[in-house]
């Protein structure tokens, strides 16, 4: 059987003093000191979170304005290019309109030339009769 002496009741009462003192100096502190490392570990998780979070969304957002600007500047490639070539056709148009003025121009030149030349050779054609006729009739 256990006996009950003084000296238990003085362990008991040890026990128990040392329990209250460790526990107002030791142990309260100490998960004062853990739950507030909890808490900042929880808050620095959720800041995280939202980080991650904004850093998604942004990311999202990122993405739609490139692809928005993709378009306008295939558009504006798109419209630019459509204007190239219709500057284009007008300048073919326009150099083909002067190119037949400069071969109309380039005919009447020659046609006049032509003329003036067949008037000259007339006049040649004439002249030369007239010696062939003098001479032929010299003898």
């Amino acid at each position: 059987m256990i006996e009950l002496n003084k000296w238990f009741f003085v362990l008991l009462i040890n026990f128990l003093l040392l329990f209250f003192i460790l526990n107002f100096i030791l142990f309260k502190p100490l998960l004062k000191i853990f739950k507030a490392r909890d808490d900042t570990v929880k808050d620095s998780l959720n800041a995280a979170k939202d980080l991650s979070n904004r850093r998604e969304e942004g990311l999202a957002i990122l993405k739609r304005e490139l692809a928005e600007a993709k378009n306008k500047a295939k558009e504006i490639f798109d419209s630019h290019k459509a204007e190239g070539i219709e500057k284009q056709k007008e300048m073919l148009a326009s150099a083909e309109v002067e190119a037949s003025k400069i071969l109309e121009k380039a005919r009447a030149d020659l046609k006049a030339e032509v003329e003036k030349a067949s008037k000259a050779l007339r006049a040649d054609v004439e002249k030369f009769s007239d010696e062939i006729v003098r001479k032929m009739i010299k003898l």
